[in-house]
C-alpha cells in the first residue's frame, strides 16, 4: 500500500507533527473514538486544514509500521508545497505567460508522478492539487517524478474552483480535458493557460469544468475511449507547447 515510508503514528506524536508545521497531506483516525487526546488532534487537523478518514482498527493494523499506532496515523508530505503567487512569478521572470496543471481526482501516486515530470519537461510553471480527491507528495510520487519535483513546484489547495477564480482575475484562461470536447487541434492553446486533468474514471469534477473556459478532446482512433491521465496530460501538454513554439 506505500503507507510505511512516510507515517507518524499515536497520539502524541501526530499532535507534535501539527504543532512543528509538519505537511500532512491526510489524517487516518480510529472511526467512534471520541477521548479528549483525539479532539486535540481532531482541532489541529481543522486549523491545518488537513483531510481526516475515519477507518477501522484493522485498517490501521495494516497501515501501522510499529505495531503502536493509538488509534491515528498521519501521512506526511515527502516534500515541501509551493505558493501558487510563486510559480506566477517564475513565469514573469522568464517573460513567458503562465502555464499551471490543476490535478482534480488524480488519487494515484504513479499518475500523480508522471504529470509532475510532463509538467517539467514541457516547460509549465507548476503543478496545483486539491486537498481531498487528491494524492500528496509521497515517496512514490517523488520517485516516479523522476527527479522533476526538485524543479517543478506543486502548491496544495484547499478549493480548486477558488482557485482557479482567483487565477482567471490574474489573466489565465482555463481548458480541461474531455472526450466530449472540440478537438483540441482546432483550439487556440496560447496565452496564460490553466490546463485541467481528472481521472480516467470521472474525469474533472462537474463545479472544475463548469468553471472552465475551453474543453478540449483529444482525437482518438483506438477502441477504447478513455486515455491513462498521465498520458492525456502529457498529449495535451505538448499541443499547448507547440501551439507557443510557432507563435
Amino acid at each position: 500500500m506505500g503507507y510505511r515510508e512516510f507515517n507518524i503514528e499515536g497520539r502524541n506524536a501526530c499532535i507534535e507533527a501539527f504543532r512543528a508545521g509538519k505537511p500532512i497531506d491526510k489524517i487516518y483516525i480510529l472511526d467512534g473514538c471520541q477521548d479528549g487526546v483525539m479532539s486535540t488532534i481532531r482541532r489541529e487537523a481543522k486549523k491545518a486544514q488537513t483531510p481526516v478518514k475515519y477507518v477501522s482498527n484493522e485498517l490501521l493494523d495494516k497501515m501501522s509500521q510499529t505495531g503502536k499506532h493509538q488509534g491515528v496515523i498521519a501521512c506526511v508530505a515527502a516534500y515541501e508545497y509551493h505558493e501558487i503567487d510563486d510559480m506566477l512569478e517564475a513565469a514573469a521572470k522568464k517573460n513567458e505567460p503562465p502555464f499551471l496543471i490543476l490535478l482534480d481526482n488524480i488519487e494515484d501516486p504513479h499518475n500523480l508522478g508522471a504529470i509532475i515530470r510532463t509538467a517539467n519537461l514541457s516547460g509549465a510553471h507548476g503543478v496545483i492539487i486539491p486537498k481531498d480527491r487528491s494524492c500528496g507528495l509521497t515517496p512514490t510520487v517523488m520517485r516516479t517524478s523522476a527527479g522533476a519535483l526538485n524543479y517543478t513546484p506543486v502548491a496544495r489547495v484547499t478549493n480548486l474552483v477558488r482557485t482557479m477564480e482567483e487565477l482567471k482575475k490574474k489573466g489565465l484562461w482555463f481548458v480541461c480535458a474531455d472526450m466530449d470536447g472540440k478537438t483540441m487541434y482546432d483550439m487556440d492553446l496560447t496565452g496564460p493557460i490553466g490546463l485541467v486533468i481528472g481521472n480516467e474514471g470521472e474525469g474533472v469534477g462537474r463545479l472544475v469544468s463548469k468553471n472552465c473556459d475551453m474543453v478540449a478532446s483529444i482525437p482518438m482512433k483506438g477502441d477504447i475511449d478513455s486515455l491513462n491521465a498521465s498520458v492525456a496530460a502529457g498529449v495535451m501538454a505538448f499541443e499547448i507547447v507547440r501551439q507557443r513554439m510557432k507563435k
